[in-house]
């Protein structure tokens, strides 16, 4: 079965990045790179509002971000409308999706425009269907719920893009503390679930070998660590909390006992190394370097490659390490111009660089801002 993957987003108007609009083009695997403050994050954040916008609630993700006028470029006066056009393709057709949103003056989005486009491979014009203007949901929907089976696939996709960010590991942070047993649907954005979805996979004979793959990689890289202790609570079992068992005293663990960095690899482990029909369509991380050793991002980096025979991979860093365990054409460098005040994406060329890389490591080109991307 072919699968559908995100080709290129055009994106204008929304946050730094300008109404002229950057184009980025996707791979299996892409790699964001930049300063603090080039942008990286806020192009994570649009698809955190394309997965609000696929399940109806455009106006909460707004009121999540402050206003429509905090999202839109300098704000509405500035800039009164943000566009995005986004291009498919699963081998044998090509798909976009294209909306424009305006702001209104209760300081929410309303639809201007809103597109489903499709072309067969065979096929020289491209069929051009318009979802309506004046709505503030979108009606892709609807219209997906109803009709063909393409505009499903599509939404579908939409609905599956996947952030995460597992900063939060301080005492009160949700991957420390208790989660009701019965949530192991998907992996939470901050892993706040992540002991119901390793109970959940050690426990079903047919996900059992990729649950003792996290743990094998997990002990590669923390070598005191066997495995966890997966038991409901004694005094509610409808509660799990992570704990794990160390290898020499067979002593166990809670989940307070383990530092930032092994809590955040599990949790990146147990997101990458899942079974491939738990993944989601597009899985966004934002920063999963923070707090690694050296050996623990390559291991990271080994495992992005591994799952994305299944899925696309997107990464937003500013690890040098991260960077040199992928090739050029996967990198795009985020720079701010402070003269136009506004994100700028160039994804890397290997041709361009051919010379220098005889020379010179990705990371150390990085450092000499031969490819730019430093303040």
């Amino acid at each position: 079965m072919l699968k559908i993957k995100l080709e290129s987003i055009k994106l204008a108007g929304f946050k730094s990045i300008d109404p002229e609009g950057q184009t980025v083009d996707f791979g299996d695997i892409t790699v964001f790179i930049g300063a603090n403050g080039a942008g990286k994050s806020n192009f994570v954040s649009f698809f955190d509002m394309i997965r609000y916008m696929m399940a109806g609630n455009l106006e909460l993700y707004t009121n999540m971000n402050g206003s429509a006028s905090s999202i839109l470029h300098y704000g509405h006066k500035k800039t009164p409308i943000m566009e995005a056009d986004l291009h498919f393709n699963d081998g044998g057709a090509k798909y976009s999706y294209m909306f424009k949103l305006a702001h209104a003056a209760t300081d929410i989005f309303i639809f201007t425009d809103e597109e489903f486009g499709y072309r067969y491979n065979w096929e020289r014009n491209p069929v051009t269907i318009s979802l309506g203007a004046g709505h503030k949901d979108s009606k892709f929907i609807e219209q997906s719920a109803r009709n063909d089976a393409m505009r499903r696939l599509v939404q579908t996709f939409l609905k599956n893009f996947a952030v995460f960010q597992f900063h939060d590991t301080s005492r009160e942070a949700k991957i420390r503390n208790t989660c009701d047993i019965s949530d192991d649907t998907f992996l939470y954005r901050d892993a706040g679930n992540l002991p119901a979805i390793l109970y959940a996979m050690s426990n079903n004979p047919e996900t059992n070998k990729y649950y003792k793959r996290i743990v094998s990689r997990i002990n590669a890289v923390f070598p005191q660590f066997e495995d966890f202790v997966l038991e409901p609570s004694k005094h509610n079992p409808n509660q799990i909390i992570l704990k794990w068992k160390d290898k020499e005293s067979q002593y166990t663990f809670g989940s307070h006992q383990i530092s930032d960095g092994t809590l955040r690899f599990m949790a990146l482990a147990t997101l990458l190394l899942q079974p491939p029909e738990w993944l989601p369509k597009v899985i966004i991380i934002d920063e999963p370097e923070l707090g690694l050793h050296p050996t623990a991002i390559s291991r990271l980096a080994g495992m992005v490659k591994s799952v994305s025979r299944h899925v696309q991979v997107i990464l937003a860093t500013q690890s040098p390490r991260l960077l040199d365990e992928f090739e050029p054409n996967q990198i795009v460098v985020v720079d701010y111009n402070d003269k136009l005040k506004c994100s700028e994406f160039k994804k890397l060329k290997e041709s361009d660089l051919t010379e220098w890389l005889d020379r010179y490591s990705l990371s150390e080109l990085w450092d000499k801002n031969v490819i730019e991307g430093n303040p």
